[in-house]
């Protein structure tokens, strides 16, 4: 007689909850739940809500995953540069050590426990920063300055000791940099430019030897122009399929990546998947907005804040196409 056993060589186990350690297809019962469960992976991607950010505000940084998050910085009038910093454990947001320059539209790159805030600006002062900020897990530290005054600008980055930063605005003129800077943990270093001059991208995401940009605008037009880093230069690649500025995007490197949000409003909910050649319109945000904070990877991405208009605590969490997925069976 054929067994379950027999069948797949594992014995049905007995697990108090969801059963993490589970493959796809394995079966296990929840004495927790009562039920059989298993392990499946997702065919279609979609959003779903998260926790709520304490302090509602748009343009703020990000970085880490989407269960492990960090959210920085921000504008909401009539505050334009704030010092708020917020740490997500996957369901609630919690405000940990301020900032010590207030300021909005920073790059944001690496984890919740070793992050950068690069550049950025504060309106109310005015100033463009070039005093970037690193993140030890519990406060924020001055580190040297970039070499070029800008906000808007895009970034990628494993950690606080290695990251990449381009593009950008300042003014008065140019309306878009192309420069990038590369950081070693003790300085910038200006390296290859992008070949499109732009700021306000619709998304950046990766490291600093594999990162990927998109979107953006240089007063006008907006584009759909996509670029590819590989450590030493910028090459373009496949189109988004919407002109988009002012999004959120994640990722972890330039093979794989995930755009939401963004201006102009009409397509302020799209998100559109990159695969390392193409990228692909998937499943559309529950609430549209632009200058979203943005963590995670592409199976996996958080969007958090952002103006839709006004500035809104809301936060979104991504599941993906092939992101494994708890399967309960029905027995009755």
């Amino acid at each position: 007689m054929s067994t379950y056993k027999k069948e797949v060589g594992t014995a049905v186990q007995n697990f108090a909850g969801d059963y993490t350690g589970a493959v796809q297809g394995q079966l296990w019962y929840n004495s927790t739940a009562g039920s059989f469960q298993f392990k499946n992976l997702t065919t279609v991607g979609s959003w779903a809500t998260g926790g709520s950010l304490n302090t509602a505000r748009s343009a703020l940084g990000g970085a880490g995953t989407q269960s492990a998050a960090l959210g920085f910085g921000g504008t909401a009038d009539p505050v334009y540069g704030f010092t708020v910093t917020e740490s997500y454990n996957g369901s609630a947001w919690t405000e940990v050590n301020d900032l010590n320059s207030g300021r909005s539209r920073a790059g944001g790159a690496g984890t919740q426990t070793s992050a950068l805030a690069i550049a950025g600006d504060n309106v109310n002062i005015p100033v463009y920063y070039v005093q970037s900020e690193s993140w030890n897990g519990t406060s924020w530290s001055e580190i040297a300055d970039f070499n070029t005054q800008r906000s808007y600008i895009g970034a990628a980055g494993a950690d606080n000791t290695s990251a990449l930063a381009f593009g950008g605005f300042n003014t008065p003129p140019p309306a878009g940099y192309a420069n990038t800077e590369s950081w070693n943990g003790t300085s910038w270093t200006e390296v290859a430019d992008l070949n499109q001059a732009r700021r306000d991208f619709a998304g950046s995401n990766g490291i600093q030897t594999s990162a990927l940009v998109y979107g953006g605008t240089q007063d006008p037009p907006s584009f759909t122009l996509t670029e590819s880093w590989n450590g030493t230069s910028w090459t373009e690649v496949g189109d988004l399929n919407a002109a988009s500025t002012a999004g959120g995007g994640a990722g972890a490197d330039n093979t794989s990546a995930l755009q939401f949000g963004g201006n102009p409003i009409l397509i302020g909910d799209q998100t559109e998947e990159w695969n390392g050649t193409s990228w692909t319109e998937v499943a559309d945000l529950s609430e549209a907005r632009s200058s979203p904070g943005a963590a995670g990877i592409q199976t996996a991405a958080l969007a958090f804040g952002g103006s839709p208009p006004g500035s809104t605590t809301a936060t979104e969490e991504w599941t993906g196409a092939g992101a494994p997925v708890t399967e309960t069976i029905t027995t009755s």
